[in-house]
């Protein structure tokens, strides 16, 4: 039976959320040395209007409260992110080294805002299934998320996912809900940052990880770095897969799903995919509950 640490994508960022990590001092010394600036000050709310400073809090986040998990002797078999998620879970695999993916997801940030500065974004749509919003579709609109079966999302101009939302809550649709971030991600209209960014991680070295590292677009593990590096820089232009992905974890003998913090969304989506096993969102059940979870799991192995 496996261990899964799962990272959230751009939702759940909150001002503050860098002021008290697992050994916040060393790991916020550490960004600030690789980016030229005080990575502390990236989590205030001006801050966060900015998706540059949304992604780097939710990778330096992520990083942090996983690496306290490893300290303390929990042992993952698999990691995998939604969106921005996937920098921290390929950096906790070990394919992609902590100072890279800050580099990495500062241009990536820019490349993605800089795109779209404004009226675009995505909506997340409640009650119907992927069939039946499809038909529903407008022009400047896409299916961005398949987060759940009836928990998706979309993506497109302000305009045109107005127009969608009030489509779907005529078709049947329990709620529509316009997310906090500024971009139109995982549609194509970002395959021109996709491939910019592309260019960058021709720069950098990969690694194969350590723990499998499940892409949360394709639902597939990846163990070849050129895989990886293809899945992070392209992951902002394709379908996030996220119940997919899960299925295939669950399938894979994932009996136990971790979400770092912040938030606990995805433990509620992946809790929809999985046919057994526990799920815990680190920040509600605290670190010891994760690490007796653990414990626990490995004893019946």
């Amino acid at each position: 039976m496996k261990i899964l640490l799962t990272f959230p994508g751009q939702g759940p960022q909150r001002p503050g959320m860098l002021q008290q990590l697992p050994a916040g001092d060393a790991i916020l010394a550490q960004a600030s040395e690789v980016l030229g600036e005080k990575a502390g000050e990236l989590d205030s709310e001006t801050a966060l209007q900015h998706t540059r400073a949304v992604q780097l809090c939710l990778l330096i986040t992520g990083v942090a409260y996983a690496r306290d998990l490893l300290a303390r002797g929990l042992e993952p078999d698999m990691t995998c992110g939604l969106s921005i998620g996937a920098f921290p879970a390929a950096v906790v695999a070990g394919a992609l080294s902590f100072e890279a993916a800050l580099k990495l997801v500062a241009l990536r940030g820019d490349l993605m805002e800089q795109a779209y500065p404004e009226g675009y974004g995505l909506t997340a749509i409640v009650g119907l299934t992927q069939r039946e919003l499809e038909t529903l579709l407008v022009e400047e609109s896409w299916i961005a998320n398949l987060n759940a079966e009836r928990q998706l999302v979309i993506a497109g101009s302000e305009a045109a996912m107005q127009a969608v939302a009030k489509r779907a809550m005529a078709a049947g649709a329990q709620k529509v809900h316009r997310l906090a971030v500024s971009v139109p991600s995982h549609c194509a209209l970002l395959a021109e940052p996709a491939r910019k960014l592309a260019d960058a991680f021709n720069t950098v070295t990969l690694d194969r990880p350590r723990y499998a590292y499940l892409s949360g677009s394709s639902g597939r593990v990846l163990w070849q770095p050129e895989q990886i590096a293809d899945d992070l820089a392209q992951n902002m232009s394709r379908t996030v897969r996220w119940h997919e992905a899960m299925i295939a974890a669950n399938e894979r003998d994932v009996q136990l799903a971790i979400e770092m913090p912040p938030g606990s969304v995805l433990t509620g989506l992946t809790r929809q995919a999985f046919v057994s096993g526990e799920m815990l969102s680190l920040e509600q059940g605290g670190s010891e509950l994760a690490l007796t979870l653990a414990k626990r799991l490995r004893s019946r192995s």
